[in-house]
């Protein structure tokens, strides 16, 4: 089968404590996979810029209002399949600023898709450090290179140019 290849816009969207919301997500077509948690994101529109991708993305998948999103600061390839489709793309992690305190009683998805809303089962808000530890207590971050580039752009900040992290996939 032919991988679905195209440009993805994804956001470390950052509440006033710089804590990162994190969605949490499973595979409906393959339980097995177990969950894992992932920043919001997904596909560009044609033409569509990254900032905006994220913008809308943030929106309708966690419902938060008057995010800021900021520039692209990593980037990488991610091969995967989900819901028995392979993908293929080069996805853009934008910062992105919430003026809010994080908790779960925000999460109000604007337009999930029907296999989004299958997927999707709530939100979290994480400090750096305590992606470290869900990280080694088992728990699977998409990406898995979050918690150690998230503690270094809180230290230093935005690189001047967005950092190519690879490839990343097959994830499950």
């Amino acid at each position: 089968m032919a991988a679905r290849r195209r440009q993805a816009a994804r956001a470390v969207v950052l509440d006033e404590a710089d804590r990162v919301l994190l969605l949490r997500a499973r595979d409906p077509f393959v339980p097995a996979k177990g969950g894992w948690w992932e920043l919001p994101g997904g596909g560009m529109e044609p033409g569509e810029e990254s900032a905006v991708a994220a913008a809308r993305e943030i929106e309708e998948e966690t419902g938060l209002q008057g995010v800021e999103v900021g520039p692209c600061v990593w980037r990488h390839d991610a091969r995967f399949v989900f819901a028995g489709i392979h993908f293929d793309q080069l996805e853009h992690i934008h910062v992105a600023r919430w003026a809010g305190t994080g908790d779960t009683r925000s999460y109000r998805p604007g337009g999930l898709e029907p296999l989004e809303a299958m997927a999707f089962s709530g939100i979290g808000w994480w400090a750096a450090p305590d992606l470290v530890a869900l990280q080694d207590g088992g728990e699977r971050i998409i990406p898995p290179w979050l918690p150690e580039q998230l503690s270094q752009f809180l230290a230093a900040g935005a690189p001047a140019e967005p950092i190519h992290l690879g490839e990343l996939g097959p994830v499950f």
